[in-house]
């Protein structure tokens, strides 16, 4: 019962931030592994990552939001990819697809 549990309750999330970085035409997204339950921290602790590497987004760009949650972590998921309540993991700029899976 607990591993059914573990696979199903949401303990962290996968986090989009759009980024101004040096060099770049236009803002891109990257990608944060958040462990907190809770989506909206999760998202404000990702944009607090966020702008040590450069310049958050302030509108939409091309209909992608600035800070968008995109994927709930459960439990399990976060024990497989190693990462630990309150840990704020940079993916960087590459789809994630491992996280995504």
């Amino acid at each position: 019962m607990q591993d059914a549990y573990a696979k199903t309750v949401t303990t962290g999330w996968l986090v989009g931030v759009m980024l101004e970085v040096e060099g770049e035409p236009k803002p891109l997204r990257h990608y944060y592994a958040v462990g907190h339950a809770d989506q909206g921290r999760a998202e404000w602790t990702a944009v607090d990552r966020a702008i040590m590497s450069g310049k958050v987004a302030t509108s939409p760009i091309g209909g992608i939001e600035p800070v968008q949650a995109l994927k709930a972590l459960s439990a399990w998921r976060m024990k497989v990819l190693g990462l630990a309540l309150g840990e704020v993991r940079e993916l960087g700029p590459n789809h994630p697809r491992r996280w995504l899976a």
